[in-house]
């Protein structure tokens, strides 16, 4: 079960405009801001933090765990991203348009999160127009991570797709379970052992 763990610290903070310094200075008021509305959560291992079917009011900041999203069809899901500590992870256009979303969100790990609603980010970048700046460059960041699931999803080889895997996502692949990674390339389990016996005895 998700449980809230109340506001977040001033050390949480801290984490979180690190992050956010990384694109654009985050400045005083928007740490005030900050630690007015964001709120710390735990997520165990296997929960789900969105359901498909459901509205994404918030986006969340990765202080510890890693995360999946996926789609269903029928009775087989469909992995279509992880992400780690350090990373912002939402159901994007669920989240941007304020519709349903398609997928669903599920810890891989526990995880520690820090998660602002919709409407307090919302009026962050309203209140403060410099913010738009480093929204706007984590929005250019996370397309050029989308592309790249997109180019390995495109591939037809499976070992061409696990050497792109391996290049983008290789500090997850003693983390997550080999049917989920083989659900993320669009390959068999079984196709994905003979490529990792394969590539392993290069």
């Amino acid at each position: 079960m998700i449980k809230s763990e109340g506001s977040a610290t001033g050390a949480d903070i801290d984490q979180l405009c690190a992050l956010f310094d990384r694109f654009h200075p985050t400045g005083k008021l928007v740490r005030q801001h900050l630690a007015r509305h964001v709120e710390l959560l735990s997520v165990p291992k296997g929960s789900l933090l969105l359901r498909s079917g459901t509205l994404c009011t918030h986006i969340y900041f990765i202080k510890s765990g890693l995360l999946r999203g996926f789609i269903t069809e029928g009775e087989r899901d469909i992995t279509t991203w992880f992400t780690v500590e350090g990373e912002i992870v939402a159901a994007i256009s669920s989240f941007i348009l304020q519709k349903p979303t398609i997928e669903n969100i599920q810890a891989v790990e526990d995880c520690t999160l820090l998660a602002i609603a919709y409407k307090d980010l919302d009026e962050l970048y309203l209140k403060y127009p410099s913010f738009n700046i480093t929204g706007r460059k984590i929005a250019e960041l996370y397309y050029t991570l989308a592309e790249n699931r997109s180019f390995i999803i495109r591939l037809q080889k499976a070992e061409n797709k696990y050497a792109l895997f391996l290049q983008h996502y290789g500090h997850l692949a003693n983390r997550v379970s080999q049917k989920n990674i083989a659900s993320f390339l669009g390959i068999a389990t079984e196709t994905l052992s003979r490529v990792r016996r394969k590539a392993s005895g290069r």
